[in-house]
């Protein structure tokens, strides 16, 4: 596993406040019209080419969201305006596997935050999500080799079927509250990873997830399987420049850790002060397995973030470190749960 001074490292190149905030001039290929409805569901599932399957979980979720009050406690959520938020933003026709296939201005937003440095230095693969789709995803050819699986939810979703409906949505339900329905109902992007037993990753894996329009939601689904006696740290890296209008992200993060896994997640959030940061994040932690949740909030509006960890079987372990700072016009409501 990754020591805390490497980790230290990566956080340090990969989240410069300034160079983050910075915006990128590049127009997107398709977005739909403002607001959500059922219509607007449909059509980001057919532009997926999504089984039926997973258009009728999200059209169940967008009812349980429209029933699902606002959370009644922490900060003043009221001023969300759902009707002018842009739920799918896309900027290219497909994820690349090398950096020369990325547009330059957007190449160069990557470049000057650190994430292909860091990549080259520090890291086992690297995805990276501009908007509403990953648009980068790379992993060590070795770990191909090892069975490893490292790559954007939605792929995974086309190229491992069976295993990603086994998995999906089973540690957070779409009940479980209003932001975690709206997640399930327009989910684009996240991270998909799969341990097989007994892999050990030596350097971490990392997903940086990039809003650069105002008004838009980012909505990435992220889920990590690490089989029995499997280890992994995966790196999550969050920004977006100053605007004027408010943008959302409510993402989803499902962890499993089966027998005598290691699992190591750290979050480095640098959203700008205009960012809605309202996301469910969960890790079920089975016999003698172990989970480490390193959680860093740096920005944002407002941040409502409760990393949990459920401990499943004999032997698990739960911890959490948090690192919370919050400037003029911010609101960090964050924590940690673990339950026995």
């Amino acid at each position: 596993m990754l020591t805390a001074t490497r980790t230290q490292e990566i956080i340090n190149k990969n989240f410069n406040k300034r160079k983050a905030g910075l915006k990128t001039d590049t127009k997107s290929i398709f977005r739909t019209p403002q607001g959500i409805s059922k219509k607007i569901i449909e059509k980001i599932s057919k532009l997926k080419n999504e089984p039926k399957w997973m258009l009728d979980h999200r059209l169940k979720a967008y009812d349980i969201f429209l029933k699902k009050d606002l959370p009644k406690w922490g900060p003043d959520l009221s001023k969300i305006d759902f009707k002018k938020i842009y739920y799918y933003l896309k900027t290219l026709d497909t994820p690349k596997t090398t950096w020369d296939q990325i547009p330059r201005e957007i190449k160069n937003t990557f470049e000057r935050i650190g994430v292909l440095e860091s990549e080259r230095k520090f890291l086992s693969g690297t995805g990276a999500q501009f908007e509403s789709e990953m648009i980068y995803h790379s992993i060590q050819e070795k770990l191909k080799k090892q069975g490893v699986i490292f790559e954007s939810t939605d792929s995974a979703l086309k190229n491992h079927p069976d295993l990603f409906r086994k998995y999906f949505g089973k540690v957070i339900p779409t009940t479980d509250n209003k932001f975690a329905a709206l997640n399930t109902a327009v989910w684009s992007g996240g991270t998909f990873i799969y341990i097989p037993k007994g892999i050990h990753i030596k350097l971490p894996l990392q997903g940086y997830f990039r809003i650069n329009e105002e008004n838009t939601g980012q909505f990435e689904r992220t889920l990590i399987i690490a089989d029995k006696g499997s280890s992994v740290h995966y790196i999550e890296g969050c920004s977006a420049p100053v605007c004027s209008e408010s943008s959302l992200h409510a993402a989803v993060v499902e962890i499993i850790a089966k027998k005598g896994a290691h699992v190591r997640y750290t979050t480095v959030q640098n959203w700008s002060n205009n960012v809605y940061n309202l996301v469910t994040k969960r890790a079920f932690a089975y016999e003698n397995a172990e989970i480490l949740w390193i959680d860093c909030n740096l920005g944002s509006k407002t941040t409502m973030k409760y990393p949990s960890i459920f401990l499943m079987g004999k032997k698990a372990k739960g911890e959490v470190h948090s690192l919370v700072r919050a400037g003029k016009n911010q609101n960090q409501d964050t924590g940690a749960k673990i339950i026995h």
